[in-house]
Order: structure tokens, then sequence, then C-alpha cells
């Protein structure tokens, strides 16, 4: 598979880890938007967040909680902004699934998360609640 993060995985492309355990690695990404831009990513080809079982989830985020913590204290800053890029639609440029941790810094000019829809005012949809529960139901969760 010619995946970048696979290859990082695999030890067949550089990368400057953070950290790495047998489940999840952490490396600062290759082209940083922010000061310690780092990346977490299961070490499984997964390509979405719907993807990946609750224990690899469960281990993804234990990583970033750790390497985000690190992150901060290296570098002083006061905020750690986190996402995923889930799908094509949403922006995911590799298709193997990635957590970013941005850490933030006061007058930095990143915005929120908000900032992705700065001009939307919707309301909370309550029949898209009520079919989400069901789906959740229905898969017994």
């Amino acid at each position: 598979m010619n995946c970048p993060f696979c290859r990082i995985a695999r030890g067949e492309l550089l990368a400057h880890l953070l950290y790495e355990d047998p489940q999840v690695l952490a490396f600062l990404d290759a082209a940083p938007v922010a000061l310690g831009h780092a990346l977490v990513v299961p070490r499984a080809h997964v390509e979405r967040l719907a993807d990946l079982s609750q224990e690899a989830a469960g281990a993804l985020f234990a990583a970033a909680v750790r390497v985000g913590r690190a992150l901060q204290e290296a570098l002083a800053a006061p905020g750690l902004t986190l996402g995923i890029n889930d799908g094509r639609a949403a922006g995911q440029g590799v298709p193997h699934l990635h957590l970013h941790l941005l850490p933030r810094f006061p007058g930095d000019g990143g915005g929120s998360l908000h900032a992705i829809f700065p001009h939307r005012k919707l309301k909370p949809d309550p029949d898209l609640a009520a079919r989400v529960r069901a789906l959740l139901s229905a898969q017994g969760r």
C-alpha cells in the first residue's frame, strides 16, 4: 500500500516521531499550519472514523491526550485545537484517519472550529436527534 501514513508506520518514510505504541503513531505534520502541529494516526490503515473499532478509537484518543499534553508543556501553549477531516467532503487529504493536534497561542491568527462555518446560524433539529437515537438503538449502542 502506498499510503504515506502506512509507510511511516512501516518505517519506509521518515517522520519526526513523537509517540508510538502497538496501535498508534504520532508525529509532526510534514506541512504544519502551526508550531507543533502533530498528527495522531492508527497504525492499521483505516480511512474513516466510522471504520475505527471502539478499542482503536480509545487508543487513538488516549495517545492524543498524552501527546497533546506534552506538546502544550514543551511549547508553553495555553490551548490546543483537535480536529479530524473525515472524508473528502470534509477536506481529508490523506485517506488514512488522522487526528490533528494544533497547539494554540493568543493572537496566533487561528480561529475556533466554529470559524469553518462563520455565518451559519442553524437551530438544533429535534427530528434529526430522534433519527440518530433510533439508529444508535438499532445498533445496540
